[in-house]
């Protein structure tokens, strides 16, 4: 049993940029590599922040808590939409396994503990925080400190990363890092824990916004431009401060760096409500003179099969008798339908006409439950070269801009873990050894000595 554990969460980051193309630039994650286990931390399905972290934190799939993104639909209705926070997991979190055992643990960022729920220790919620107005903290009066141990105010976010100002994007970025990191190591060197564990947004958030500056394979690459090492700088500062963080531990705990997924250059956008249009599944009461975000009061319910949420996937839904209130599709003829249209969808190619390989994935199929309202399926188009998008009134369903807004990245299956122990045998470090995200829950209970009956996905890594 390790003495405590420590988990250096960073969101999106990187295999390819951690472990081969800037890998000496970072020494501090490299030496942790050389002296642990590493490599590819398969995400969930879909690979997005939520629901990958509560995934990572439970060992339960998707489909087991309920939510498939960040949006969800509530009942069968059609408009009923909610964001997936703290109140929507219902399932055990590995926190609430130590503090089952007396252990104490301290939470900073950590997507979906927003609204702060108590915990045996500290939290400081995540960035599906609304704003830093309202109450954030466990317990609230923390708010205050880490206000003023991070300049005056801690950034819980960067809003609106996806933005032209591109100067203020960067300095943004750096300075809620920097804030977050002075925030962590005061509070693991003021409060007793037993499990330390952060989430940092940066990566996710400099990668969407500045990833066409770097990547010399994008269509918008530019050589020589201003921020071209935009995304390398931020690493390397990144890597000195948990160099920093690293720096408060000893050799008796165990240390985790881990990401929720990866990051891939973004081709462009598929416009899949305005292909169900064009294809004859979905049916508006007016056509749009310009592109226009779709809204559930535009579908003509009655003559409508089936409709998509966009993102960096698709959820699309079918429009069912007796289950949705204007239900098309006969429930005999629902699983033949489906097959069909995700057929249909994999069968959509580039601007022209090429092939680009996507994928539908039934949820029944890939979870080991499907509660509250899973989609009907869920589609990476491309597989996930590709983003999708809801708009319609469009000449095209390609585009080649976002459109939410600028955005250069798709997420992509792979994010990365570094795991440095007393429990890992010297026979067994700097090895390279792939794993699932549902692997580490069980591999922190493991490190702790933490039992539990609950029904894991994962395996220990060690």
């Amino acid at each position: 049993m390790a003495d405590r554990t420590l988990v250096i969460g960073l969101d999106c980051a990187s295999p390819q940029l951690v472990f081969d193309l800037w890998a000496e630039l970072l020494p501090n994650l490299s030496r942790l590599r050389s002296e642990g286990i590493w490599g590819n931390l398969r995400s969930t399905d879909p690979p997005i922040t939520v629901p990958a972290w509560t995934c990572m934190f439970s060992s339960r799939d998707p489909g087991e808590h309920g939510f498939y993104g960040f949006r969800n639909r509530k009942d069968y209705s059609y408009d009923k939409l909610a964001f997936a926070n703290s109140t929507y997991i219902k399932l055990p979190m590995v926190w609430q396994f130590f503090a089952r055992q007396r252990k104490r643990s301290i939470l900073v960022g950590v997507p979906q503990t927003y609204p702060p729920k108590p915990v045996r220790g500290l939290l400081v919620a995540d960035f599906l925080t609304p704003d830093p107005s309202v109450e954030y903290t466990f317990p609230p009066e923390l708010k205050e400190e880490i206000n003023k141990v991070a300049d005056g105010e801690y950034i819980i976010d960067v809003r609106d990363f996806r933005t032209d100002d591109k100067d203020w994007l960067l300095d943004s970025l750096h300075v809620m890092t920097r804030r977050r990191f002075k925030v962590i190591k005061h509070l693991m060197t003021k409060y007793p824990w037993d499990l330390f564990t952060f989430v940092e947004m940066g990566p996710d958030r400099i990668h969407h916004g500045f990833w066409r500056f770097f990547d010399r394979a994008h269509r918008l690459y530019e050589p020589n431009n201003k921020y071209e090492n935009a995304i390398r700088d931020y690493y390397v500062e990144l890597d000195a401060l948990i160099g920093e963080v690293l720096d408060l531990v000893d050799e008796k705990d165990t240390v985790f760096v881990v990401s929720d997924h990866g990051i891939k250059g973004m081709k462009g956008a598929i416009a899949i409500n305005q292909w169900l249009i064009e294809a004859g599944y979905m049916k508006l009461k007016g056509t749009p003179k310009e592109p226009t975000r779709i809204s559930y009061d535009m579908i003509d319910w009655n003559n409508t099969w089936a409709w998509s949420e966009g993102g960096y996937y698709a959820r699309v839904f079918l429009n069912v008798q007796g289950r949705e209130p204007n239900g098309k599709i006969p429930k005999p003829d629902y699983k033949k339908f489906r097959e069909r249209l995700a057929r249909e969808i994999a069968d959509i190619g580039d601007e022209n006409g090429e092939a680009i390989g996507t994928r539908a994935l039934f949820p029944e199929e890939i979870y080991r439950a499907t509660n509250n309202v899973p989609p009907d399926m869920i589609v990476y188009f491309g597989d996930l070269d590709w983003r999708s998008a809801g708009s319609v009134g469009l000449d095209s369903i390609h585009l080649f801009e976002n459109d939410t807004g600028p955005d250069d990245a798709n997420h992509d299956y792979d994010g990365i873990f570094i795991m440095k122990s007393p429990l890992i045998p010297e026979t067994q470090r700097n090895q390279r050894i792939d794993h699932s995200i549902y692997d580490i829950t069980p591999t922190m209970l493991k490190v702790a000595n933490v039992e539990t009956d609950e029904p894991l996905i994962g395996k220990s890594m060690i």
